[in-house]
């Protein structure tokens, strides 16, 4: 076989690996765009709940203090899929030096690198590869943690919750910290003289403060994280289909030299056995 019919063998591989990448990206990209039409919603969402909670602990701060001996819960969210780069190394790095009782992983991938570090041990939850994919995590994740109807116990927190990912912000690591609630002051609250009016005890409002809060802001934090993991593989697949587009450009050119070199052999045989015919 010629070398240039080796080579061109190599070009259609070639080609169809980038079909696959071109397919990936486009899935990638309408992850984006669907991502970006959850993101701002959410995230109203969990801004006017902590208003709420920010009203509500002017009055009653002592019920967002933690207990002495709470165990220290980190949820660590990278990818369970590739090609982002070293979207899950930037995870591990930003939380080194931290001492937790509990780390969740969420994302395969992420879990694999965890394996034998010291954020052991380690409760591994199966990522995201699409938004529809959130709930389900969050349902498991809210599961996972001590139930929010025990985090009172004689007015104290039971539990600190912290969470790492990937923010919005390109290459920005963000530590969130979820329990103890401590939302940002503002105007609005800060002038407020008379306590909001509960039908429920403090205790049990705050309660199901927690229970809704969580919910809306760990659906946010995985979508924000979805979000910037596609960002991140769009890059990836982008600079994969160009450095494919060079290498199948190199290889044409050595190709047609190699398929004009056999042409003149082949001129020259012919010349060569007419002359001896």
């Amino acid at each position: 076989m010629s070398q240039s019919h080796d080579l061109q063998l190599h070009i259609v591989k070639l080609q169809e690996i980038r079909s696959i990448l071109t397919a990936m990206k486009n899935l990638a990209l309408i992850e984006a765009h669907k991502l970006a039409r959850f993101q701002p919603l959410q995230s109203q969402t969990v801004a006017a709940i902590e208003l709420a909670a920010s009203d509500f602990l002017n009055f009653y701060p002592q019920l967002a203090t933690a207990d002495r001996l709470a165990q220290s819960v980190c949820i660590m969210v990278g990818t369970e899929r590739g090609f982002c780069g070293d979207f899950n190394e930037k995870i591990i790095n930003a939380d080194k030096g931290q001492a937790h009782s509990r780390v969740i992983a969420i994302g395969t991938r992420l879990a694999n690198k965890l394996a034998g570090s010291v954020f052991e041990p380690v409760t591994t939850l199966t990522g995201a590869n699409v938004a529809e994919e959130v709930p389900n995590i969050v349902n498991c994740l809210i599961d996972g943690i001590t139930p929010v109807a025990n985090h009172l116990n004689n007015h104290h927190l039971e539990i600190g919750l912290t969470a790492v990912y990937h923010d919005s912000a390109p290459l920005q690591i963000s530590h969130r910290q979820l329990l103890p609630l401590c939302p940002q002051q503002n105007e609005a609250n800060i002038n407020h003289h008379f306590p909001p009016l509960l039908y429920l005890k403090p205790e049990a409002f705050f309660s199901d403060l927690l229970g809704h809060y969580l919910f809306a802001a760990l659906h946010e934090i995985l979508y924000v994280s979805l979000a910037a993991e596609n960002h991140r593989r769009l890059q990836h697949l982008e600079g994969a289909i160009n450095h494919l587009d060079d290498g199948i450009i190199n290889l044409h050119r050595k190709s047609q030299t190699y398929r004009q070199e056999e042409i003149t052999e082949e001129i020259e045989v012919i010349l060569l056995n007419a002359e001896n015919i």
